[in-house]
């Protein structure tokens, strides 16, 4: 599928439109309370290594490590249910869906999101965030090396992309120049990391949180410019 158009908006999921560290804090502590500390840890270091391998989380293959090596805990099945069912539209970051409608009034909206084959797209699905834009959606393991397959799927004269990691903001910009406007989503941990910060040059636009995008118009936010009320961090890295 191409889609021709003459402004796409590529937007995260996590820690960008959703709380992931929130749903992370729920998940060490129902490991915590189902299963013990011993179990919650050692399922949290087989998720480290998986997710190290895989090069995105990889939960359930962190769950089939722990079921190798505890068959007889057949209870082990209901954090599957766990995962799957959770409640992903109250992790939410207010106003997350009003600003992708407001995408859509501008242009294409699509989500671009690293992540694996079963969680990731149940997370962007129950969230409301796939209904939001339309099914539009593409997951990548590294999406910051797929630049020529997006661009493919969705040409378009100019792009935004907004994400909470400044390192896949500035890959993006090294590759795609003046054809993009990156957004940092300072949200979560990875956004307020100084390593990062430091490493990489700043955003052409900065907001604290992703509903201060609603006080954008679309000149002044390919501008690069900050918009009147909104608690923007234009140009800080």
């Amino acid at each position: 599928m191409t889609i021709s158009s003459d402004i796409v908006f590529l937007v995260d999921v996590d820690n960008t439109l959703l709380d992931t560290d929130r749903v992370t804090a729920d998940l060490r502590q129902y490991l915590f309370d189902t299963f013990g500390p011993e179990f919650r840890d050692r399922y949290l270091a087989l998720l480290e290594q998986r997710s190290r391998a895989l090069g995105c989380p990889d939960f359930f293959g962190a769950l089939q490590e722990c079921r190798r090596e505890r068959q007889g805990e057949v209870r082990l099945m209901e954090l599957s249910s766990w995962l799957l069912d959770y409640p992903f539209a109250e992790r939410l970051y207010p106003h997350a869906l009003n600003v992708l409608d407001r995408f859509r009034g501008w242009g294409q909206t699509v989500i671009l999101s690293d992540g694996d084959a079963v969680f990731q797209p149940r997370k962007i699905a129950r969230s409301g965030i796939r209904a939001a834009v339309n099914g539009h959606v593409l997951i990548y393991i590294h999406k910051e090396e797929m630049l020529a397959e997006i661009a493919r799927r969705y040409p378009a004269r100019h792009y935004v992309q907004v994400d909470d990691k400044l390192r896949i903001l500035s890959a993006v910009k090294r590759a795609w120049g003046q054809q993009v406007t990156t957004v940092f989503a300072r949200q979560g941990r990875h956004a307020h990391d100084p390593r990062v910060l430091t490493a990489n040059p700043p955003a052409d636009v900065a907001v604290a949180a992703i509903g201060d995008l609603l006080q954008f118009d679309l000149p002044v936010l390919l501008g690069g410019r900050q918009a009147p009320g909104a608690h923007a961090l234009v140009g800080s890295g």
